[in-house]
């Protein structure tokens, strides 16, 4: 095969198709990729994390010698991401062709670097005009068979019109078991009105739900697959997959009722004494028929599975035969309607009083026969007597009232369809009676279950009746099924099934009244027969003879129940084939010409339980539902798509419009609860949970499905009403912006951000994956798709439910910049930046990387927006951890607007941190009332309805330890000297190295140190301005930068005192100020620390303490974070004192308000 490029395929989803993405022709694969398009995952950020010991920032710089990956070639054939076996499409990415025919024309030589991607129109219209719909579905499974030689026959084009195609089709799989076995008995229970309301309702519903169909078919190419294929294309995955399993499973019970059908014309008109179980008793006799359904029922489900099996060709060959059954048996029925007005049929009913008798086993309507001048009795003297005799007790009723035998049949002439005008509803055990005759009633009536009266085996309602026909008019899909075997599909699916459905609602109607008009009612409403001698009723009618009827109607059902069976596990197999539904792929699988075997056990399985059930009229309501579910969603799709006015919208066919797509859908639902509103129920809750699990697990479908339409717009008027105003307090939550940083190969490196983020949003509001990329779009694209594409893997893995942003930036700062400000559309956008720490700030050899982190907070920081920072972000728990009892813990030290007691809230509402406490500590200064705080801070938590344990930690001013003042000066000693030294790389290492070294020396002599300390007073420090009177790091947002001040005295940090006293300090203070800034360094060590400098460390020092003293063991501490210093000659002396304040510390999130109350008291 050429070699091609994986470009953009039009019609299978946007995106450029993964790796190791398989050919899925229109021959099926047995074992389709369900993924769809893009293979990476979001594996390498475990590898990142074992290759790295420490965490990187968002703001490290990208390795500039990573291999841009700029085209990738794949010698596979082309895969959609959808999953549908596509045809030879002439479309963009079809380049198999074209790819040894290179371009050496001139006049279009500005193109020729796009050809690739981008053919010719000249070409491209060349390719539509040889376009064709191959034929799909069973046709390539039977010439599979037939397939002997070496070379496979060639595929013919399809050729089937519309009176083939669909007319035929749709009239075999509408017209059956129901028509037969029931009508007569709907039309004598309901009577002819109310049994034309059931017929003229479920028509109708039929119709508009083809005409719904109709316009979705001719919207476009309808491959093989049917409602299926329409409803998910037009709905999206999740509503395809819950309505293609509920037709499926409809399709399926059609199967069983069609079997049982089968089963009940072998067992009561053909062969009744074929019966395996016989009641000994009278009230036995039900359980017996439905012991000989299940047994007989289960065989010739195994015989029709064997059947379907071997080979679909046998079925299709068949179909033919069937059809014919079908017709004849319907011509039959005309006929001897036609034959009653001039000759009725001789079908006599034996009557006793108004009650019916059955006829089975006795042959004159008499009481006593005379017999040689002897009067003896007769065999139904001895269904109703205890002997023969003529002195022996009978019955009350038997002897009060006459015998009459009345014509079953008296013709259209006789007038009768005035009397079965109305219903004769009943319970179950009401004997079936006449209102022409007289009757002599008795009162004790306990032995007439022993009697040989014809009783209603079931109790009838309108709504029973209702559910019992629908499946008379299902079978509507079947001219859309065959889609791939129609010439013009667009043209002959919605004329063949409007003049189906226009065809058997004529003969539905039609019956109705012939029937009622030509039948007495006491036989319409004996179901079985029993009253002419186990005759089919309908038979009765028919001409020549009433075998016309039961056998064409046994042949009927026989050939829809393999219809049946070879459709269903089919329509399974297209489902499972898309990857919706993982669970169902195996049922992909087949055998190798693509027969569905799995699917095909799954169906026959499904298919014994409603054989099992064992009753027709039990079943039938059953498949009701899942069909009227289907249809109901064929209507949603029309009435969708109409509505939005989607530009892709076009059918051919015209003659629809949304307020018939409506009332079909409303006739659909009505009908599902008319019918049996429990199994209505039912049918939706397992729809419900099939879109459900389709929607938490299912693959990610792109199908330009109507429901993203409904969506885009809701998203739009939703977008324009919330810029109205911003969100009231009670409204806030975090709409986070989380900064992810990616490896040199794109991988995501510190997943466990967007783990934070999901356990901190659980799917609630907005999330937007943010990430940089240092360079030109022009030259980054290929890596700028790889990185999106994993950080959505990523996401998926974690369940980070939101949207990614991958920009290409000139330089880092400025990406991050843009991120910030234009993140989000409208109302949506962001409020809160999640970010981790950049813990190898130090190790770095490029400063850029914590400035890049520092002005990233000053920028939120004036976007208003709020700020988390994450230290140690990897050792955080992952979505599947669960914590056990431990607290989470809230160094409230400044007010932020709420922040810190609404994060822990949000946290504890995820499972991984539901077991966890929440601890709020304070710092409470000299003058405080530590006691008074507690209580007004438990207060505060009580009207916020928080639960959290209070506690107030009282911070004195301790003199500044010896530690402090030379950590203070061992950090601007290595700040000074990066400044000030224009080292070599290597020098500059080794360097820092021994700075290094030294600091973690002075570290080790922190306990010695610890108790000599200083006297600094508090009044002492008072005396300085306002701006270095804010000692406390956290309050310092305003801090001057210590730049290049240097002491010129020589004294050497041996010398320095340790006590200072008032004057001292203010004396020194003064002398520092009157330095000239600008003094070169002369030494290193003979400098002396800036003091603003050494009260923020001591700040941090302190704070520090306390806070690993109180919280070194919690699963989290949230802290407040102190702002950077507006003179940016400080930022390298905040990263170290923030370094030095999240000393100890294993998981802590740095927390920064954003300007504005985000929780509140008021309801």
């Amino acid at each position: 095969m050429g070699e091609r490029f994986v470009v953009v395929p039009v019609d299978g989803g946007v995106g450029v198709a993964g790796e190791g993405e398989h050919s899925d022709g229109v021959v099926a694969d047995p074992a389709p990729d369900p993924g769809g398009g893009g293979g990476s995952s979001s594996s390498s950020a475990g590898t990142v994390e074992e290759k790295e010991a420490g965490e990187d920032s968002v703001f490290e710089p990208q390795d500039p010698n990573a291999v841009v990956p700029i085209l990738e070639y794949n010698r596979e054939p082309n895969k959609y991401g959808d999953g549908v076996p596509k045809e030879n499409s002439p479309f963009i990415n079809n380049t198999d062709n074209d790819k040894g025919n290179s371009y050496d024309g001139t006049n279009m030589a500005l193109f020729e670097e796009e050809m690739d991607s981008n053919p010719m129109v000249s070409s491209l219209l060349n390719k539509l005009a040889n376009y064709t719909n191959l034929t799909q579905g069973a046709q390539e499974h039977e010439e599979a068979d037939d397939d002997e030689g070496p070379k496979k026959k060639a595929v013919k084009s399809p050729q089937m019109g519309t009176f083939m195609g669909v007319y035929l089709p749709c009239l075999q799989n509408i017209l059956g078991v129901i028509l037969f076995l029931r009508l007569t008995w709907i039309v004598g229970t309901a009577g002819i009105l109310e049994s034309l309301a059931i017929v003229c309702l479920c028509c109708s519903c039929t119709m508009l739900t083809a005409i719904s169909m109709s316009a979705i078919a001719t919207n476009g190419v309808v491959p093989a697959g049917g409602s299926y294929y329409m409803i998910s294309r037009s709905l999206g995955p999740e509503f395809g997959g819950a309505v293609g399993l509920c037709f499926y499973l409809g399709t399926t019970f059609a199967g069983s009722m069609y079997i049982l059908g089968t089963i009940e014309i072998l067992l009561t008109y053909i062969v009744p004494k074929a019966a395996i179980f016989v009641a000994e008793k009278k009230e036995d006799e039900v359980e017996a028929l439905l012991n000989n359904m299940r047994v007989y029922g289960t065989c010739c489900l195994t015989l029709m599975s064997i059947v379907v099996f071997v080979g679909v060709k046998y079925v299709n060959k068949l179909a033919l035969v069937f059809l014919a059954c079908v017709i004849l048996s319907i011509l039959s029925i005309y006929a001897g309607v036609i034959k009653t007005i001039f000759e009725p049929p001789d079908f006599p009913v034996c009557m006793m009083g108004n009650r019916t008798l059955q006829n089975h086993n006795f042959d004159s309507c008499l009481k006593t026969e005379v017999i040689d001048n002897l009067t003896v009795t007769t065999k139904l003297w001895q269904l109703f007597c205890e002997g023969p005799e003529l002195n022996a007790t009978c019955n009350d009723y038997f002897v009060n009232n006459n015998l009459t035998l009345m014509q079953g049949i008296p013709g259209l002439k006789s007038r009768v369809i005035s009397e079965n005008m109305w219903s004769e509803y009943g319970p179950i055990g009401t004997k079936v009676e006449s209102k022409k005759l007289d009757s002599d009633p008795v009162g004790d009536s306990s032995q007439d279950i022993y009697m040989p009266y014809v009783v209603n085996d079931i109790t009838t309602f309108f709504t029973l009746l209702v559910g019992i026909y629908f499946p008379s008019v299902t079978g509507i899909m079947a001219g859309s099924n065959r889609s791939g075997d129609l010439r013009d599909a667009q043209k002959s699916i919605p004329i063949g099934t409007i003049l189906a459905i226009a065809t058997t609602s004529f003969i539905y109607v039609t019956c109705v009244v012939l029937f009622g008009a030509c039948i007495e009612g006491v036989l319409l409403r004996d179901k079985f027969g029993d009253s002419v001698k186990g005759n089919l009723v309908i038979g009765t009618l028919s001409w020549p003879s009433p075998w016309v009827i039961v056998i064409g109607s046994f042949f009927s059902c026989c050939g829809a129940g393999l219809q049946s069976l070879t459709g269903a596990p089919r329509l399974l197999q297209a489902i499972a084939r898309d990857g919706i539904v993982p669970f169902l792929q195996v049922f992909g699988h087949g055998k190798a010409n693509g027969e569905p075997t799995w699917a095909l056990l799954l169906t026959a399985g499904i298919c014994e339980i409603g054989i099992l059930i064992a009753s027709l009229d039990a079943v039938a309501p059953i498949l009701s539902m899942f069909f009227l579910m289907c249809y109901l969603f064929v209507n949603l799709a029309c009435a969708v798509q109409t509505l939005l006015r989607t530009p892709n919208w076009r059918p051919r066919f015209k003659y629809y419009h949304w307020a018939l797509s409506f009332l079909g859908m409303s006739l659909c639902l009505a009908l599902m609860f008319i019918c049996s509103w429990y199994y209505a129920i039912v049918a939706m809750a397992i729809a419900s949970c099939i879109y459900k699990y389709i929607e938490y697990r299912g693959a990610e479908k792109e199908w330009g499905d109507g429901i993203r339409g409904l969506s885009l717009n809701a998203a739009r008027y939703a977008l324009i009403r919330l810029e109205e105003a911003p969100p009231h307090t009670k409204n806030w939550r975090p709409q986070v912006l989380v900064l992810l940083n990616v490896d040199s190969d794109q991988g995501v490196k510190h997943p466990r951000l967007l783990s934070l983020t999901t356990q901190l949003k659980a799917g609630k509001g907005l999330t937007i994956v943010g990430n940089v990329l240092e360079g030109t779009y022009l030259t980054k694209e290929a890596e700028a798709k790889k990185a999106e594409q994993n950080i959505k893997s990523a996401m998926s893995a974690e369940r980070t439910k939101g949207f990614c942003h991958v920009v290409v930036s000139s330089n880092l700062r400025d990406g991050f910049s843009h991120l910030i400000q234009s993140a989000g559309l409208g109302g949506m956008k962001h409020n809160t930046v999640l970010m981790a720490w950049p813990g190898t700030w130090r190790q770095s050899n490029d400063p850029q990387s914590w400035k890049n982190f520092i002005e990233t907070v000053r920028e939120s920081t004036a976007a208003h927006h709020a700020l988390l920072v994450a230290k140690n972000v990897d050792s955080f728990p992952t979505n599947q951890d669960r914590l056990g009892e431990g607290t989470i813990d809230v160094w409230w030290v400044v007010h932020d607007g709420g922040m810190l007691m609404l994060l822990p809230f949000l946290l504890r509402q995820h499972k991984v941190w539901r077991k966890c406490k929440m601890r709020i500590f304070t710092v409470a200064q000299m003058d405080d009332n530590s006691i008074q705080m507690k209580k007004d801070l438990q207060m505060f938590l009580y009207h916020l309805r928080l639960d959290a344990e209070v506690e107030v930690v009282e911070m004195h001013d301790n003199d500044i330890s010896a530690f402090t003042y030379e950590k203070t000066l061992v950090m601007e000693q290595r700040s000074q000297m990066l400044k000030q030294m224009q080292l070599s790389r290597t020098e500059r290492e080794r360097e820092i190295q021994s700075i290094t070294d030294e600091s973690r020396s002075s570290i080790r002599r922190k306990n010695q140190d610890a108790a000599q300390s200083t006297e600094l007073s508090r009044q002492s420090s008072q005396m300085e301005d306002t701006q270095e009177d804010e000692a406390q790091l956290i309050h310092d947002r305003n801090t001057a930068s210590h730049a290049t001040i240097n002491d010129k005295a020589d004294t050497g940090p041996e010398r320095v005192h340790m006590t200072w006293t008032k004057d001292k300090l203010f004396t020194e203070r003064n002398r520092n100020r009157e330095c000239n800034a600008n003094v070169a360094v002369r030494d290193l060590f003979n400098m002396k620390p800036n003091q603003s400098n050494v009260r923020r460390m001591h700040t941090a020092v302190k704070l520090n303490e306390v806070v690993v003293n109180k919280s070194q063991g919690a699963h989290l501490v949230l802290l407040n974070m102190p702002g950077p210093p507006k003179n940016r000659g400080g930022d390298e002396n905040y990263m170290e004192f923030l370094e030095v304040l999240l000393e100890g510390l294993n998981r802590v999130l740095l927390v920064r308000g954003g300007g504005r109350e985000v929780i509140t008291i008021y309801s």
